[in-house]
């Protein structure tokens, strides 16, 4: 596999760390709000690299962590008077909640802060150990970036007009403004945790060196994981802090790989709470199926900005119909061995660094080919059962395809709707059991009537909304 390395602006081919086996650590949310389209796209976004990576056979361990301790969380729970754990466990429940709707797997490890203070205690005291550390008066335990030689070799992002960290105002008690907080000293109305340094609570920065060492790292490798992922935003200065940190505390590099995934813009706007049109993922749910969404997020190549805007989306809703438009035709068909030659098609694209558009177009020249084959011969049972699997199997790599073909053109319909419509189908079923073939068929034609097409198979009747 070929992957994009953020560092070396480039395509190089994956080598594991350790032969047959990929850890992957994606920085995951603060937990003191609901989910955002970016939190989703970054998440489908390594869900697929996962996908790929353990349908090309590898032994994948994927953690994402959830910072529950953090400035914004304090700010939140002073504002409303919500206990912290109270705000950190009801998002925490919320983003799982959005994530299982978009079809993006649980993690395999999912530390949280609060969960890995041992953990992050012991990596900054063995930073203060080896003087890569100081403790300012205010007992605040700050980094010396000065210390270290590599800082900024991730990002190369350290230049006068970009360092972001030298135009915040100085902080009291650092000593170069590149500088920053691995132990915040406790204050007024804060939180705090004790340290053989003082009391106080994680820097945000610290948390991911520390579980990664604590919870995924290799021990006898020169990489402390294979890839690091996140948001494009994070690269500078999280990740680079995240690199630095784990350098100085372990002599080991912290990933050998790094990938980002890119911005969402809404109607072309970089999505910003400042600018007033965050679009959470709970409101895109109230909408449209999180499948729909999926596919949409799906659809653009990770390292590309995204558009989001409705009427793509509805573009995208169609192409996506016509894969469960062939599963229709197959209903009721055993599932079979998937189609190796699609399965090559289909791998070979993600294999370019999850080349996304290629992969697509082969599963669109797929259905077309199946529906060209059914259309020549219906009844060919060994070709329904190989397509059946076909379809599950992307629905494994890709997330999509999985649903009842008919149940998926139910989608948009009231539960008021499903249940008169239900009901009379029942009540027909009911007159064919009675031999009361002119009520059975009157009522077809008062479905029918409704737009709904009704189709009776060995499993029952099923429907479909005709549009």
């Amino acid at each position: 596999m070929v992957i994009y390395d953020s560092v070396l602006k480039k395509k190089v081919p994956f080598v594991p760390v350790s032969d047959n086996e990929a850890r992957i650590y994606v920085c995951g949310p603060t937990v003191y709000d609901d989910a955002h389209l970016g939190h989703a796209r970054s998440a489908i976004a390594f869900d697929l690299l996962r996908r790929t990576l353990m349908a090309l056979g590898y032994k994948v361990t994927f953690a994402r962590n959830f910072t529950d301790i953090d400035d914004k969380i304090i700010k939140k729970s002073l504002e409303t008077g919500e206990p912290i754990e109270a705000i950190t466990k009801k998002y925490t429940e919320h983003y799982l909640r959005d994530m299982h709707a978009l079809g993006v797997l649980d993690a395999d490890i999912s530390p949280r802060a609060t969960e890995a203070l041992e953990a992050i205690v012991d990596m900054v005291q063995k930073l203060l150990d080896n003087g890569c550390a100081y403790r300012s008066e205010d007992g605040t335990v700050w980094f010396d970036t000065s210390k270290d030689r590599q800082y900024c070799s991730l990002s190369h992002r350290c230049g006068e007009e970009e360092d972001t960290q030298a135009r915040i105002s100085h902080e009291e008690g650092k000593r170069h403004p590149r500088d920053f907080a691995l132990w915040k000293a406790c204050k007024v109305q804060d939180v705090c945790y004790d340290a053989p340094f003082g009391r106080g609570r994680p820097g945000w920065h610290i948390e991911c060196s520390a579980m990664i060492d604590r919870y995924l790292a290799y021990k006898d490798k020169a990489y402390e994981i294979d890839i690091h992922g996140g948001g494009a935003d994070l690269f500078f200065p999280h990740h680079e802090n995240e690199a630095a940190q784990t350098r100085c505390a372990t002599h080991k590099k912290l990933a050998k790989y790094w990938m980002h995934n890119g911005f969402v813009n809404i109607d072309g706007e970089k999505m910003s709470k400042s600018l007033g049109n965050s679009f959470f993922v709970k409101d895109a749910l109230d909408h449209y199926d999180g499948e729909i969404l999926r596919f949409y997020l799906l659809g653009t190549h990770y390292r590309a900005n995204f558009n989001f805007n409705e009427e793509d989306l509805l573009a995208s809703k169609k192409r996506l119909d016509k894969l469960y438009r062939l599963k229709k035709r197959l209903y009721g068909s055993k599932c079979g061995t998937p189609e190796k030659h699609w399965q090559k098609e289909i791998l070979d694209a993600l294999r370019d660094d999850l080349n996304i558009s290629r992969a697509l177009a082969a599963i669109d020249e797929f259905i077309a080919k199946a529906n060209e084959h059914l259309d020549a011969t219906p009844k060919d049972k060994g070709f329904k059962a190989s397509a059946i699997g076909t379809i599950a199997w992307i629905d494994t790599l890709l997330g999509i395809g999985g649903r009842d073909a008919y149940e998926w053109f139910h989608l948009g319909m009231s539960k008021e709707q499903i249940v008169q419509i239900e009901a009379l189908i029942e009540a027909r079923n009911e007159a064919k059991r009675a031999r009361n073939f002119a009520k059975a068929d009157a009522i077809r034609d008062e479905l029918s009537d409704m737009g709904i097409q009704l189709m009776d198979t060995p499993q029952g009747t099923v429907w479909e909304r005709v549009q």
